[in-house]
Order: C-alpha cells, then structure tokens, then sequence
C-alpha cells in the first residue's frame, strides 16, 4: 500500500506540472458543456421557405401565414415561378418549396380536395424528417380550421369534442438540453478518463522514464493502480464539476440519488481507465493511442444512443451494443437524473459494468510487461 501511495503522489506532481494537461482537465469541461449542450440537438428552427403560389387566393394567404407565423419556418421569398424556387432549393438558399396550384381556392371549397407540392432539400435525412413533420402537421391544422369554418357556414351545430389532455412526464418543457447533458457529461468524463490515461503511460515510453520504474522491484498490479487512480479521482471530480454546471446554468433535474450516480460512475471509469491502459500497453507513441483510442470512442460515442435511441437500430447493432459501455452509463444517467430512478432500477447495469471494469483492468495488468 505504501509503494502505491509513493506513485499515486509521483502521478499527481507529474499532471500538475503538465501543462498540457491542465487545460484539458480544467478549461475543456467547462467550453464542452456550454457549447455541446446547445449545439447537440435534433431540434429544427429557422427552416428557410419558398413559397410557389398560382393562386393568390384569400385561402392560399391563409396557408402561407400558418407558416410564416410558426416558430419553425422563415419564409425566404414567393414566386410563381417553380424552376426558380427549385434553383434556390438547389443553391442551398431554401429548404423547403411550397406548391400551391392556380386553382387552389376553387378546388378545396367546390370539389373539397386538393393537394398542395411539398419539395423538401434531403440531403440530410433527419432534417429532411423533421421538416416534413412539421410542414404536414401545419397543413393538417390548416384543413381542419376549414373543414370547422365549412361545417358552421352551411348548418350551425353543437360540435362534440374529443378533449385530448397531455403530460409530458421527466421533461415536461421538452426542453432538449435536458435531454443531452446527461450524455454530455458520459462524454465528458471518459474524455478524462480512458484518453488522458492512455496517453499519460504512453508519454513515460516516449520519454524513456518508464525505464527507471520497470527496474524496480515495483510490481504490476501496484504500477497500474498508481496510473489509475489519480485520473479515477479526477475523472469523478469532473463529473461533479459538470453536474454543478449543469444545475447551475441549465437548471437540469437531480431526481435520483446522486450517491448512486456516483457509484455507477466509479465502476464505470474503472472500465473505461482499464480499457485506456490496456491500448496504452501495446501502444508505443501518443498518436498511436490517439487513433486506436478514438476508433472505440467514435464507436461507443455513434452506438450509445446519446443521439438516437437505441431501440431503433437494428436488432444485430443491439445485441453489439452489450459490450458498449457508454451505452449503460447513458441509459443510467439519465434514468437517475430525470426520473429518479435508483439502484434496483438499473442493477443488471451495474452488473454488466462490473464484469466490465474487471476483465477490462485484469488485461491491463496482464499485458504490461516490465522489460526494459
């Protein structure tokens, strides 16, 4: 225990006086959470329109300031001109054309059916979803404040309702950045945790003083312990500093136990810090690290369901996903943090993180050779 306290003390003189580190472990969290956060979101604003209207009819006007009156859509310009918008569409200068035909007005109110063109830029497929959501569903309150006006107009009646009473339960404002902190945060403190690690053993290789600690009598287990647990420390320290960040700046909800929070937190950087040192122990130059720990951090990061849910790949992309540990911290972060959910609620995660952090620390230790 004393030899692992003398590298534990050695460790952390050699962070502090790094002063490239030092950034990264202070400076970067706070940047990352106040850019990611608002930046990492699947919410659309500010969809750019142009509108093709042949009719010019009292409805046509109607329809076009449904839109231009949503907070979603900014109408860019109208012409009667449909190869000109589809230029602009082209040119990038609009994403969406609306295609009103001539006969509009006569066709709704006569015939009592018309289509109206939407043409949409999908060059980004969820942009390109989320745009015709919110297009189909302004149309869709537009024909039925028609079909009511029409009914009133040819014979007064008592309509019976359908009252239809909502709740949002966990994030009742649908406030995005509530739903993306909790996985900033996982993002935050494995940034710590594996790279920082990993590149830290590394970085004795490069400057050969790895040399004088493989001629010790020092032995594994102890070395590995000395090089995990200060950034196990600061790792923790940096999720704490994010939820306070979190709290502080976007009022995010603490409904769970956060000692519970914590303790899942622990298993899991152990995985993750066994995970950096295991590539830190065939790896023989920072930038080998750096890509070998990025091809698991871009993989983890995609298949984590901090952007997408999980439940919506594919079924084979789900049974790969057991080995994800992102995944399990993610699904816990935010049950503890949104809904309140404790242990029992999550113990087969807390399981599988474990047999994780084990097998992931006992290969760190049985791949580092002391040779000299």
């Amino acid at each position: 225990m004393r030899t692992i306290l003398f590298i534990l003390q050695k460790e952390f003189i050699q962070i502090f006086r790094n002063k490239t580190m030092l950034p990264i472990i202070f400076i970067m969290p706070l940047v990352q959470m106040l850019v990611l956060v608002y930046t990492a979101t699947l919410e659309m604003k500010n969809i750019e329109v142009v509108v093709v209207d042949r009719d010019l009819s009292q409805t046509s006007r109607e329809l076009t300031a449904k839109f231009d009156g949503s907070e979603f859509f900014i109408i860019r310009g109208s012409t009667f001109d449909l190869k000109e918008a589809e230029d602009m569409l082209r040119e990038n200068k609009a994403d969406l054309i609306i295609n009103i035909p001539d006969d509009f007005e006569r066709q709704l109110f006569r015939e009592g059916n018309v289509k109206v063109q939407l043409q949409i830029n999908a060059i980004n497929a969820t942009a390109a979803g989320l745009t015709n959501a919110y297009a189909t569903s302004i149309i869709a309150d537009f024909n039925r404040h028609i079909i009511t006006e029409s009914i009133n107009m040819v014979k007064p009646v008592q309509m019976k309702k359908i009252n239809v009473a909502s709740s949002f339960w966990y994030n009742p404002e649908l406030n995005y950045k509530i739903y993306m902190l909790p996985g900033i945060l996982v993002i935050l403190v494995t940034i710590i945790g594996m790279f920082l690690t990993a590149l830290n053993l590394v970085r004795e290789k490069e400057m050969g003083t790895i040399e004088q600690i493989n001629v010790t009598p020092i032995k594994k287990y102890q070395f590995i312990a000395g090089k995990l647990i200060p950034f196990w420390i600061i790792a923790l320290f940096e999720l704490a500093f994010g939820l306070t960040i979190g709290k502080v700046i976007f009022d995010i909800p603490m409904e769970g136990n956060l000692l519970v929070l914590f303790a899942f937190a622990a298993i899991y950087l152990l995985a993750m810090l066994g995970l950096g040192l295991f590539i830190s122990t065939f790896s023989s130059t920072q930038q080998q690290v750096m890509f070998i720990a990025f091809f698991f951090f871009l993989t983890f990061v995609m298949m984590s369901g901090i952007f997408t849910p999980v439940e919506s790949m594919p079924e084979w992309a789900q049974k790969v996903n057991v080995v994800n540990p992102f995944a399990y911290f993610i699904k816990v972060n935010r049950m503890n943090l949104l809904k309140g959910s404790g242990f029992w609620d999550f113990r087969q995660e807390f399981l599988a993180l474990g047999i994780y952090a084990i097998a992931a620390l006992s290969l760190a230790v049985w791949k580092y050779r002391k040779v000299v």
